[in-house]
């Protein structure tokens, strides 16, 4: 008798220990408020919507987003969505600034990115940086439209890849939710897409949260461009 309780509280207690285990997993597999905003942000600075794009970016302010951190979000929009897009996006963040200090509300400016050490060259540079977040192999030039524009995949390695990405301001991870977000907002850009939900995937974005961000695509932009974003997913997933 005094076994069989024994063994019913170990069992009770590794009961409670899988279930806390499950919550903390539940939790860790969740945007949190700060990428929430991120999300929403870049879906809606991609698609040009000032107007609710003010409502988040005071949002992200809110929930604890640094002015650094959004202004990084923003300036890296350019090379998805057009530096038109970009620099709205940007304004209309200054806007929200300066209406927030007239309130007497002090936002946290946040660090400033590391300073560069490596002296590689950028193109080189940006090239290793893709090849980490692909876990690919990338040729120099990229076959087809890098051998096809080279400045293209000049531009592509060493603005992008290099002189954005190397600011730590952001991480990959962070980088990888503003790219998904917009590019999940935008018409027409599904096979960018579906490459860079495996390269989130690499940086640590699990499913659920790529799920959670085209449910905010569906609430912030809307079901058409979400239920495309949803079928990129799960063509990424069959060919993995």
């Amino acid at each position: 008798m005094y076994k069989n309780k024994l063994l019913n509280w170990i069992l009770f207690f590794a009961i409670i220990l899988n279930v806390k285990q499950m919550n903390a997993q539940s939790k860790t597999d969740t945007l949190d408020a700060r990428h929430q905003s991120i999300v929403a942000v870049s879906a809606l600075t991609a698609t040009g919507d000032l107007e609710n794009l003010k409502i988040q970016l005071n949002n992200g302010l809110d929930a604890g987003l640094t002015i650094n951190e959004i202004k990084e979000a923003l300036v890296q929009l350019y090379a998805y969505c057009g530096f038109p897009r970009s620099l709205n996006g940007i304004s209309t963040f200054m806007q929200v600034l300066e209406e927030r200090k007239t309130k007497g509300i002090t936002d946290l400016t946040g660090r400033d990115a590391t300073p560069l050490t490596d002296s590689t060259d950028k193109y080189e540079r940006g090239r290793k940086t893709l090849e980490a977040l692909s876990k690919t192999p990338q040729a120099k030039p990229a076959p087809g439209f890098g051998e096809f524009a080279p400045r293209i995949d000049a531009f592509l390695k060493e603005h992008l890849f290099a002189d954005i990405f190397d600011s730590d301001v952001l991480s990959y991870q962070q980088r990888e939710l503003v790219t998904i977000s917009a590019l999940s907002a935008m018409p027409g850009v599904e096979a960018q897409l579906k490459s860079h939900i495996a390269m989130g995937t690499n940086t640590g974005i699990t499913e659920k949260q790529t799920v959670q961000i085209f449910d905010l695509i569906e609430k912030h932009i809307g079901k058409q461009q979400a239920d495309k974003a949803r079928r990129a997913l799960t063509k990424s997933n069959s060919d993995n």
